[in-house]
């Protein structure tokens, strides 16, 4: 597969946010415990709310309430945690070891980026712009009229937006969520063992018929 690998040539990227190009644990732990606490329910540690993440706001904080969704108040505390979030999104946020060269190099050598996410579009974009908007010009997050992932909708839009196809394109993702996401968009894809995810919770989550890399500049052999 080496071989066939190195011929592989793709006009554009699209990676994930979380646990894929940017560290975000602490500042979604943190702030899925300041409002637990407010409300007086047991708090989560850094590694429960690594397997909560992955589906969106309303998904990590049904799985981080014990009554789930059948809380009185869920709606009003899922509402304030995405405000207290966006608010706190990058007090100890910070981009993987090698991404910030990863994307450099993949700009310079002419390949379109894009970041396509299941966080807000708030902060999906602030987080761009302060990390990486030198080099990715397309962030898209969640929207009313975006499906989120693993549906393809925002996947397709990002595309769009960057005149690729779906033979153009690979995606790049940590988790179970984005390998489906691009499968539903009929795309390969690449799994890294960076994120939130490890190889063996990959797999036995039905992640197969990828690549698996250990470091992002991995991916400049992949592309």
């Amino acid at each position: 597969m080496e071989l066939e690998v190195r011929k592989m040539k793709y006009k554009a990227v699209i990676f994930d946010m979380d646990g894929t190009v940017l560290n975000t644990i602490e500042d979604i732990t943190d702030s899925v415990n300041y409002i637990l606490g407010k409300y007086e329910i047991p708090l989560r540690s850094v590694d429960e709310v690594k397997h909560f993440v992955g589906n969106g706001a309303r998904v990590l904080m049904d799985k981080a309430i014990p009554e789930g969704e059948a809380h009185p108040l869920f709606e009003h505390i899922l509402a304030e945690y995405e405000a207290y979030y966006e608010q706190h999104c990058n007090i100890k946020t910070g981009p993987y070891k090698h991404i910030p060269e990863l994307l450099k190099e993949l700009s310079a050598r002419g390949h379109k980026l894009a970041i396509v996410s299941n966080k807000p579009m708030g902060a999906v974009r602030e987080l761009n712009k302060i990390y990486f908007g030198e080099y990715v010009p397309v962030a898209i997050g969640v929207t009313d009229k975006l499906r989120r992932k693993p549906y393809p909708d925002e996947c397709l839009f990002a595309m769009d937006e960057l005149g690729v196809t779906k033979e153009e394109c690979i995606y790049v993702g940590d988790s179970d969520v984005d390998f489906k996401t691009a499968v539903n968009t009929g795309l390969k894809s690449i799994s890294c063992l960076w994120g939130f995810r490890t190889k063996d919770e990959l797999i036995s989550s039905g992640v197969k018929d990828n690549f698996f890399v250990n470091d992002p500049l991995e991916i400049l052999n992949l592309v």
